[in-house]
């Protein structure tokens, strides 16, 4: 499980939990998610999204897809497939955003060819290996940049295709439904973005 920034590095990772796990209940397990969901992570103070300085200002967040539960500071995409068009917008620029942890996953496994098949060793050093690899990995980053080329194997499943987790608190649910708003104002949208919907 990891979280990524913009440029591709590791900013939390949590290793070791069992595959058949759920992605929703190792988050909820790991230290960082229990920090995330009880309000306890030092996120800056809320500010207006950009180009919205008028606007309502909003908390940082987290990225993630259907698997996770919504939170103040985790959006995630929208549930079912009988959405109108501005949810389906919205889910469509989140799976977008959400490339970049898909991506660097695709560029440490790229990189450190170990994770190209199974890891034949004992348990814990599977997670040491792993660790160094994501340290190593975020070296590499900062000392080469980015390249492109990385990034463009990175494949993106449709975001409508599990259901939902939970009921979310309202103020998790309006500060989606900010987002929602952002996403569709004119001055904000993708050029193509609409063909989503068509």
């Amino acid at each position: 499980m990891g979280i990524c920034d913009s440029n591709y590095c590791f900013r939390v990772i949590d290793i070791g939990s069992y595959g058949k796990e759920s992605d929703c209940n190792i988050f909820k397990q790991s230290s960082f998610g229990k920090k995330l969901y009880s309000g306890r992570v030092n996120f800056p103070c809320e500010k207006p999204l950009p180009g919205d300085e008028q606007g309502v200002p909003q908390p940082f967040v987290l990225v993630g897809d259907e698997a996770f539960a919504l939170s103040k500071h985790l959006l995630r995409p929208f549930p079912g497939r009988n959405l109108n068009d501005e949810r389906r917008i919205f889910n469509y620029r989140l799976s977008r955003a959400r490339q970049h942890i898909e991506c660097t996953f695709g560029i440490l496994s790229n990189k450190w060819r170990v994770f190209h098949s199974n890891i034949l060793v004992e348990p814990d050093f599977a997670i040491s290996i792993t660790k160094a690899t994501c340290v190593l990995h975020n070296f590499v980053r900062r000392r080469d940049g980015i390249h492109i080329e990385d990034t463009l194997n990175c494949m993106l499943g449709d975001v409508n295709e599990k259901k939902g987790v939970g009921n979310a608190p309202s103020e998790a649910k309006n500060v989606r439904e900010y987002f929602v708003k952002y996403v569709n104002k004119p001055e904000f949208s993708l050029s193509w973005q609409n063909k989503v919907v068509e």
